[in-house]
């Protein structure tokens, strides 16, 4: 069993200035975080929190063990710029990890964000949410339904950076040939339903990044109240290099964002810089028709 097709997206929301979120696709480590503390310091907790899953790629530790210690990490460095950078203090970010090894997929989780397995055309939460709401629903204290309106849904009890030590969920889940894998932010799951996600990706399934950008467009249509990213990653029977779609990823951040002309909404596209390459031969063009332009004014005004 091999690690198959991989994409990702992120976008700042149709209410949000700044995108405080960030994610790591290096395979096999995949990784979100949801940066809070104000615009700034969101961004910085959410980038320490993805830069420590980066550099640890090398790492010889696996399963469970390694990604707790790659959120402790995490949290360690999140903590400590808080603490020494006033502008920073009060940040921190929640953060779901995955790491794929063999035929299992290790989870590390604090936080709102979440893991989704969508296996046999059904979606399973993997990861429970550190959040208030979902402890009074836990508790029996609030209906399912109750949590979605109530007006502290969006409180986190527990996060990086906040303690000099985090409390780490972890667990490991079998995978098999065809299980797809969808890590997001709270700003998917806080405006699209469980059968919503999984109506999208089904009827995209054969291109995950076509899947992402339904998802990120039907957030936005959702309100878009908050940043958005999904990452996707396939467990396949064949090679990366087997499959027909390559790792693609894009963030957008403030002024990128696009429109999808058939919903009017704010999705997330791939940059193509060869189109920027246009804009030079048009400039060139309209240089030569002002000089031309302008010697026959000149001629004109000699006879």
């Amino acid at each position: 069993m091999r690690l198959g097709k991989t994409a990702a997206l992120s976008h700042p929301g149709r209410r949000r200035r700044h995108n405080e979120d960030a994610y790591v696709v290096e395979p096999p480590l995949f990784a979100v975080a949801d940066g809070m503390g104000g615009a700034k310091a969101g961004e910085v907790a959410s980038g320490l929190a993805a830069a420590a899953v980066q550099e640890s790629v090398n790492r010889d530790d696996s399963g469970e063990a390694r990604v707790a210690a790659l959120i402790e990490e995490a949290n360690r460095r999140v903590f400590r710029r808080a603490h020494e950078d006033r502008d920073a203090s009060g940040m921190g970010t929640t953060m779901t990890v995955a790491l794929v090894e063999d035929d299992h997929v290790a989870i590390g989780h604090v936080g709102d964000s979440r893991a989704y397995l969508i296996r046999g055309g059904q979606l399973e939460q993997l990861t429970d949410d550190h959040s208030l709401v979902a402890e009074l629903v836990r508790s029996g204290k609030l209906t399912p339904e109750e949590a979605e309106t109530h007006p502290q849904r969006s409180v986190i009890t527990r996060a990086l950076g906040t303690e000099a030590d985090v409390d780490v969920d972890t667990f490991s889940v079998e995978a098999s040939p065809g299980d797809l894998f969808l890590l997001c932010s709270d700003g998917l799951t806080s405006m699209v339903d469980d059968e919503t996600i999984l109506g999208a990706v089904e009827r995209t399934r054969p291109n995950l990044q076509e899947a992402a950008k339904a998802l990120v467009s039907a957030a936005n249509r959702g309100g878009g109240e908050d940043n958005i990213t999904v990452v996707f990653f396939e467990v396949s029977d064949e090679s990366a290099e087997d499959t027909e779609d390559t790792v693609r990823t894009a963030r957008l951040s403030e002024g990128e964002d696009t429109m999808d002309e058939s919903d009017g909404q704010h999705v997330v596209a791939v940059a193509e810089p060869k189109r920027r390459g246009r804009a030079l031969p048009l400039l060139g063009a309209l240089a030569v028709l002002l000089i031309i332009a302008a010697a026959i004014l000149w001629l004109l005004g000699q006879s």
